[in-house]
């Protein structure tokens, strides 16, 4: 009998989300990708590890009970854990950017100089920029008596100044810091031996400033710039030892819901304490003597362990602006030309379109633009009564909330729910909510303890003979910017069942509806686990009876303990299961007796993989559904989330073949073993295949054989 509460059988999620990130800087390693593509992949690691601290250790240290989790671990041997992991990536990212890609950008003719190897025309330029733009917004920041240590801000880069004064300053009042007493010493009969002060590199003008060069394209870093002129912002003191430091404080935003009046009000509030939440990691470069150390540990309140030494430039995520600018274009990935929709080209209604044939959509290789103009048709159609609408994340310039907008001042009844839970996109929400009120369109901020997260368009449009709904149903965001870059599927449909629960679910979102029964839809968190947990069941029962049993699914996250231990049961009964997970996965394969017949697979490549597709055999009748869900616990408890079936069966072909080339993939996929770690598969002797790049060969060749 297999123990399915047995610890080992789990990997610690925490761990498993680090386990991703280093699959994230694998792709800096590799030589074979562009040289920037690299350098945004590094950057794009540190930027991980940022929202990490921010959200889950954070979280992990405000926890008040040690209790183990699934894998064994209480809170304080996660921290522990975490710890080591992230150490030993620091190392490999520093690793990485001294001695792999900054030497390959040297032959580029790309370089980062320090001030003391700048020639006598840079120097002057530094010396002027200082001058004229630095000296300006720069506040030096003395720690004493009087000024205690300043509040850093989050994740901003500072300068940690040790000061003594010149033999001919003049007296001030001296202190000295106690730290084993925690307090400031007052002397009347000296001046201080040594001062402490802070700068903080500002960050109203760019971190990377490109200074003069007769060669190549030459940088130099902000802080610098300001450690080559400090003695100009301590006049009569001798800057006798600096250390750069940068303090990631909680941004997660906890609020009580049942006790707010309105949610919209605390959020805004909310968010003006995001820079100020408790802090959750130092980094620091080296130079800091064990007085400042003791200075930062009992004014920030972080024991050593949360230090992290930093053999280079603070934040590495600095690089993605950086290697994202047109003058190195050359240095990335050619782009990959988005195709029109198919079904959409050379057609004048999309409505007539959809009434035809569902219409599935994959971007990015398929563009965006057939979502957006969807909205666009439905705000000038004469036809159209009402749009209803959810949102999650939008862009910064959303075209679609301006097509909203063109609607409701067209007369239509507009619905939009916007989540303003959406975590670091708050500010974001508040102010197109805000906006939106003001154009007369009816906003709702979301449920009472939940976030709504399932991405659905509703159109309802009066028609010759009824009234018909159009509907857009998606694994990903309303969002043109990052349906540039993301993985995701999309579905087209006026099937009168599907807009039957469209309606329903709308109603529980505005109002206080209860659906007893969907037709098609599973929606979380009422419906969507037993539906799940109904279809991998029935998978069991057709492996016992000799039927064709399978489960093949891919999604960002597999998490869920209540979800592995059902998987692992299926395995066990000779379910075959396959499993594509971009991110964090606390399942073990390849168990004897439990996890055997189960594959875990993940890709991280040039786009992000965001969809979430769920097949299951059903004994030869193959049922295919798409979904804005994880198998996580917050997804399938916490969220408003939808799955819905693709009936089509030419659609569901076509999702079954996207699936089968991701998994076939041998250039970007690697493949986990029992503890976690994941490898790249041997090519040797094999053709090639990169799935991302086949997607959009296909989806041209659907676009050449529809038009």
């Amino acid at each position: 009998m297999i123990d399915l509460n047995d610890p080992s059988l789990y990997i610690n999620r925490e761990l498993s989300w680090l386990e991703f990130n280093e699959r994230v800087l694998e792709e800096a390693a590799d030589k074979s990708n562009p040289l920037m593509e690299r350098l945004k992949f590094l950057a794009i690691s540190a930027s991980n590890l940022d929202e990490f601290f921010m959200v889950r250790v954070s979280s992990i240290m405000r926890t008040e009970e040690s209790i183990p989790d699934a894998s064994g671990l209480t809170p304080d041997a996660q921290l522990a854990a975490i710890s080591k992991r992230v150490q030993e990536m620091i190392t490999k990212q520093y690793t990485c950017l001294t001695r792999s890609i900054l030497p390959a950008m040297e032959k580029e003719g790309i370089g980062f100089l320090d001030y003391n190897k700048l020639d006598r025309v840079q120097k002057e330029f530094v010396d002027s920029y200082f001058n004229d733009v630095l000296y300006q917004v720069i506040t030096p920041m003395a720690i004493d008596q009087s000024r205690p240590f300043p509040t850093i801000n989050n994740r901003t880069v500072n300068i940690f100044i040790e000061l003594t004064p010149k033999e001919d300053a003049p007296f001030v009042r001296g202190v000295k810091w106690l730290p084993d007493e925690n307090r400031w010493e007052i002397s009347d009969e000296r001046p201080l031996t040594k001062k402490y002060a802070v700068v903080q590199v500002p960050t109203v003008v760019q971190r990377i400033v490109e200074i003069p060069s007769p060669t190549g394209k030459k940088y130099i870093f902000l802080e610098n710039i300001i450690l080559a002129h400090l003695e100009k912002l301590f006049i009569g003191h001798t800057v006798t030892r600096t250390a750069l430091i940068r303090v990631t404080r909680n941004s997660d935003i906890d609020i009580d819901e049942d006790e707010i009046a309105d949610l919209l009000d605390v959020m805004t509030r909310s968010l003006r304490g995001r820079q100020w939440g408790k802090p959750v990691r130092i980094e620091k470069s080296k130079g800091i003597g064990r007085t400042a150390i003791k200075l930062f540990e009992k004014t920030i309140g972080l024991s050593s362990d949360n230090f992290y030494e930093i053999n280079g430039p603070l934040d590495l995520s600095v690089f993605f602006g950086f290697a994202v600018r047109p003058e190195f274009s050359h240095l990335r990935h050619r782009p990959i030309r988005a195709i029109p929709a198919p079904a959409f080209v050379n057609e004048q209604n999309m409505f007539d379109v959809i009434r035809k044939n569902d219409v599935l959509v994959h971007h990015p290789y398929m563009s965006f633009d057939s979502v957006v103009q969807f909205v666009e048709a439905a705000a000038e159609d004469t036809r159209v009564l009402a749009i209803k609408m959810t949102l999650y994340r939008v862009s910064g310039k959303s075209p679609i909330i301006n097509a909203l907008i063109k609607a409701a001042e067209n007369g239509k009844q507009i619905s939009v729910l916007v989540e303003l839970k959406a975590r670091f996109d708050e500010e974001n929400n508040i102010h197109w909510a805000k906006m939106m009120e003001s154009a007369g369109i009816h906003v709702i901020y979301g449920l009472i303890g939940l976030k709504t997260h399932c991405k659905v368009c509703l159109v309802v449009r009066r028609e010759d003979d009824a009234i018909r709904r159009y509907l857009h149903l998606g694994t990903g965001n309303y969002n043109e910017s990052t349906a540039k870059v993301y993985t995701d599927l999309g579905l087209f449909t006026c099937r009168e069942t599907f807009g039957q629960d469209a309606s329903a679910l709308f109603n529980v979102l505005t109002g206080y509806s209860k659906v007893m029964q969907w037709q098609k839809f599973a929606v979380a968190p009422s419906t969507l686990r037993p539906s799940i947990e109904r279809l991998i069941e029935n998978e069991i029962k057709n492996a016992g009876e000799g039927k064709p049993a399978k489960i093949t699914a891919r999604m960002n996250s597999l998490t869920d303990i209540d979800m592995i231990k059902l998987l692992y049961r299926a395995s066990h009964a000779g379910v075959e299961i396959r499993l594509l997970i971009r991110g964090m996965c606390c399942l073990k394969p390849g168990i004897p007796g439990v996890s055997e017949n189960i594959d875990v697979s993940s890709i991280i490549d040039r786009y992000l993989e965001h969809s979430r597709m769920f097949i299951f055999e059903n004994g030869g009748r193959v049922r295919v559904f798409l979904s804005s869900a994880d198998f996580m616990s917050r997804n399938l408890n916490r969220r408003v989330e939808v799955m819905f079936p693709v009936e089509d069966e030419t659609l569901k072909a076509e999702l079954i073949d996207i699936m089968e080339l991701s998994l076939s993939d041998n250039k970007k996929l690697r493949k986990a073993s029992s503890d976690g770690i994941y490898k790249k598969i041997s090519r040797r002797g094999i053709p090639t295949i990169h799935s991302q790049l086949e997607h959009h060969k296909k989806a041209a060749e659907i676009g050449v054989q529809e038009v």
